[in-house]
């Protein structure tokens, strides 16, 4: 099984719906690493995650996980998957005594043991009814289940949502700890770019259907940048050397995407880091291109 290089490979995925397109959607997740997924909502990643996942049908593309093709091998790589969502899938009168017996006869790997020490560490009761647990616990729960049957990938569908950072935290530092399996993977979708920017190696993001960006993390938040300058100089640089321009009654933030470029063009500029967060916003505003 570990002969491929790639944990996903997403080519050309193209979903239409009244109002919506997922449009020629192409990145990959490398095996061993974790890939931050970002937009806005609505933007286009639970359409993404739901086709790599088999619970909608792609109109176009290809869809590869762990080198086999996901639709055709959907039930076999099923096995080695692990997704996790903003709500709880499992019935809310169920308990975790009651979800462990029914995912033993699910999951051919499936460790009791596992969860149970999950349960433990996460101060999860066991035969509390989930209807009952608040929201960190339901995060919580979904974890330790996704975590409990050798699972090689994890995808995660804006899973910190609503979390407070403790738990945030908390649940971050159990990735972490996920990912020193260099056979492990985690695709994690998320709009909170701080804790993507804590553990993501690489990041891809998606605006309006389409991928803007995606490559390493490091590579991308290094060659953005924010341009600063007063309004007298803004109307000096050229428009196609930034993405877009917040303007304020002092003057201009413009957000360059080649910033080594921009520093020797614009030698007297000021051009600070940029955040995900920041990359998001400006691109977001790429069509107006100024804004207040």
């Amino acid at each position: 099984m570990d002969d491929y290089t790639n944990a996903i490979e997403i080519k050309g995925l193209t979903k239409r719906y009244d109002g919506f397109t997922l449009d020629n959607v192409s990145f990959n997740v490398p095996k061993g690493s974790i890939m931050g997924f970002i937009g806005q909502n609505g933007a286009g990643k639970s359409t993404t995650i739901n086709a790599l996942l088999g619970i909608i049908k792609p109109d176009g593309g290809e869809l590869r996980i762990f080198g086999k093709d996901a639709v055709s091998r959907e039930r076999e790589i099923k096995q080695d998957i692990s997704a996790v969502f903003d709500e709880l899938p499992f019935h809310e009168q169920l308990n975790a005594k009651m979800l462990d017996k029914m995912l033993k006869h699910i999951f051919r790997e499936w460790s009791s043991e596992t969860f149970g020490r999950y349960l433990e560490r996460f101060q999860l009761p066991t035969k509390k009814k989930f209807g009952q647990f608040s929201k960190g616990m339901k995060m919580k729960l979904q974890i330790a289940a996704a975590l409990s049957h050798n699972s090689k990938l994890l995808i995660m569908d804006e899973a910190t949502t609503g979390l407070d950072p403790v738990i945030r935290s908390e649940i971050l530092d159990i990735f972490m700890e996920y990912l020193q399996d260099d056979t492990h993977s985690i695709l994690m979708s998320s709009h909170i770019t701080s804790d993507l920017e804590k553990i993501a190696d690489s990041v891809t993001f998606i605006d309006k259907g389409k991928i803007l960006l995606t490559g390493f993390k490091d590579d991308i938040l290094s060659s953005h940048g924010i341009l600063k300058c007063g309004r007298s100089d803004y109307s000096s640089i050229d428009r196609q050397d930034f993405i877009s321009a917040r303007i304020s009654d002092v003057g201009a933030e413009l957000m360059v995407s080649d910033r080594a470029a921009c520093e020797l063009k614009y030698s007297g500029a000021v051009i600070d880091n940029a955040t995900l967060d920041d990359i998001m916003v400006y691109y977001v505003n790429r069509e107006k291109k100024e804004w207040s």
